[in-house]
């Protein structure tokens, strides 16, 4: 297996020329984050990853978890590397100085993010966790329980988990039978909760549950669910540790990947009753979390883009090393290595292609997020906030769909070897397979871009995006190549074809839901390869000015450019046969009985 490098060239290029990052620098609070210093962050974090968390990827796959009595012990180093993740202040660079935290912009976390995840995705899903919960307790927790959790938990001293699933409520979260009985200024949680990422674990010394669960005068259904805290560990008035809580590991999952990351079955008091604490009001709990649950989303959209580039460079070697069959029209010469193979060739052009798409387009969303929260207009945050809101569920459906497509791809560079696990190609697809399930399915994301993101407000944001997207094709029509012309070409029909796809579901949704549905994941693959195209398009153009100009590496930009070529060609040329799978699914989908299956 390769060493991962973190790719600082790209995510400097993404983050100055397409994200804004001097916008983001300009929004309140974040005046002091310099070039200067978010180079050092990517620095540190970049070596990090690679001397730190990425070395136990592969030993913690291989070694796994241990349960006995409650108790989960981790791999081998984790420990050790755990300590010194938090200790050099990682865990908090996002967050509140108030609470520890460096106060750096979303942005800049979400390219150290992207090294974690590459670098070791299993360990990474502890902070993914924790912040996910931090954010739900800083936004919606009392004074007195912010101040008794959030520094630890922002320094990672702590770590947090979000408590939904139990084994009759999957997705339907409607079915949590979770009781939570009133005992004073506090509550008595009962119940039994499943697939809780670090829901046990011997890193630190407490954990903090964020548990769904009802009151005995809670109504039917997702109205009536509160979202309570609830420690592993009591905290004492002097902050210290008291007595072990009544919530329990009960057992741990075997998993196809992720080896290395403890997904437990969690008991809640079969004792007294674990005590837990009332987070906001009583019966808004499913509103509270889905803070956490929108973090988590875009948090598992950058782990597609992660384990992506981790199989792209494990390739990427593959295919320099291997030596095997001659040079297209050199049948006598020398064997060569297979990365001068057309399809070979064309293989790591779509693997590499698909992880800048990608990375650009997760950190153009992570800036919004900065825009949404600390911008200072309110009409520009409220279109930030909207801009989030819709593409949230393409970039978590496409780009983890998508991680898993690449990581197959290396796979299958590797030939017989990438079936063989030593060579450590096929954990980063078992790996990546996860992704498109937790914290809500491709399905799902697609029901919700349907539903909640187009139909709900009429289209409007979606509208607004395709417009931005026309506009960087006009752009293209102005810049003067045979590369800025097939790119005008393909993002021209890739946004013609979401907006004949839109106006379709907009004009069934009120009178067949049903086909809209049936349609609703081809039209999120829509949504992801149009604006994968965008932000390669847009890339283009920069690299293209920057040739132009002589201003920078040459070869960087000429790589720039025919990468955002080939998506073009490739992905995005996609997009009219999406928008037909789109308008036509249901005809076909919904035509069998159930026991023609």
């Amino acid at each position: 297996m390769t060493t991962y490098a973190a790719p600082i060239n790209d995510m400097q290029f993404v983050m100055h020329e397409l994200a804004g990052l001097d916008e983001v620098a300009q929004l309140p609070g974040y005046e002091d984050v310099s070039p200067d210093l978010v180079d050092s962050v990517l620095e540190g974090a970049a070596t990090f990853a690679a001397e730190v968390w990425g070395p136990l990827n592969q030993s913690g796959d291989a070694e796994g978890l241990k349960w006995h009595d409650g108790e989960v012990t981790m791999p081998k180093g984790f420990i050790e590397a755990y300590h010194q993740f938090i200790e050099s202040g990682w865990n908090g660079l996002r967050f509140d100085p108030a609470f520890g935290g460096q106060g750096l912009p979303k942005l800049v976390d979400t390219a150290v993010m992207e090294m974690w995840n590459a670098s070791n995705m299993a360990f990474s899903m502890a902070p993914l966790l924790t912040q996910g919960a931090i954010e739900a307790l800083f936004l919606r927790g009392s004074e007195a329980q912010k101040q008794t959790y959030l520094h630890k938990m922002v320094s990672g001293e702590w770590t947090g988990t979000m408590n939904l699933t139990e084994p009759q409520a999957g997705s339907d979260l409607a079915l949590i039978r979770s009781k939570a009985i009133p005992d004073g200024d506090q509550y008595r949680i009962h119940g039994q909760k499943i697939f809780i990422s670090f829901g046990e674990h011997d890193l630190t010394d407490n954990i903090v549950h964020l548990v769904l669960a009802r009151t005995p005068t809670a109504p039917e259904g997702v109205k009536g669910i509160s979202l309570f805290l609830v420690p592993k560990f009591l905290v004492n008035a002097d902050g210290s540790l008291g007595s072990r809580n009544d919530v329990r590991c009960v057992s741990i999952e075997h998993k196809l990947g992720i080896h290395a990351s403890p997904t437990a079955v969690l008991a809640f008091g079969d004792g007294p009753g674990a005590i837990g604490y009332l987070i906001g009001e009583e019966n808004r709990g499913l509103e509270y979390m889905f803070i956490m649950m929108n973090e988590a989303r875009f948090g598992v959209g950058v782990q597609g883009l992660s384990v992506a580039d981790r199989a792209y460079q494990q390739a990427v070697s593959a295919a320099k090393d291997r030596v095997q069959g001659k040079e297209a029209g050199a049948p006598k010469g020398p064997s060569v290595p297979i990365i001068r193979h057309p399809d070979v060739r064309r293989m790591l052009m779509s693997m590499k292609s698909r992880v800048e798409a990608m990375r650009a387009l997760v950190y153009v969303v992570a800036a919004m997020i900065d825009k949404a929260h600390r911008h200072a207009d309110d009409g520009q945050r409220a279109q930030a906030h909207a801009g989030v809101d819709l593409l949230i569920p393409i970039l978590k459906g496409w780009c983890t769909e998508t991680g898993i497509d690449v990581a197959s791809t290396g796979v299958q560079i590797h030939g017989g070897m990438g079936f063989i696990e030593e060579t450590g190609a096929a954990q980063h697809l078992r790996d990546a397979r996860i992704t498109s399930i937790y914290e809500g399915t491709t399905g799902i994301q697609a029901n919700d871009l349907v539903g909640r993101k187009v139909l709900r407000d009429g289209g409007r944001s979606m509208r607004a995006l395709i417009a931005q997207i026309e506009g960087v094709a006009e752009e293209l029509g102005r810049a003067p190549s045979a590369d800025a012309d097939a790119l005008r070409i393909r993002l021209s029909e890739g946004a013609q074809a979401l907006s004949d796809a839109t106006t379709w579901i907009l004009a069934t949704g009120a009178k067949d839901l049903n086909a809209v549905l049936a349609g609703a994941v081809p039209f999120l693959h829509l949504c992801g390869v149009v604006c994968g195209g965008w932000q390669m398009a847009r890339a283009a153009l920069v690299a293209q000015r920057k040739a132009v100009s002589g201003d920078g590496d040459m070869d960087f930009y000429r790589a720039k450019i025919a990468t955002a070529r080939f998506f073009a060609d490739q992905d995005l040329s996609r997009a009219p046969g999406l928008r037909e799978a789109t308008i036509h699914a249901a005809a076909s989908t919904m035509a069998l009985a159930e026991d023609q299956f």
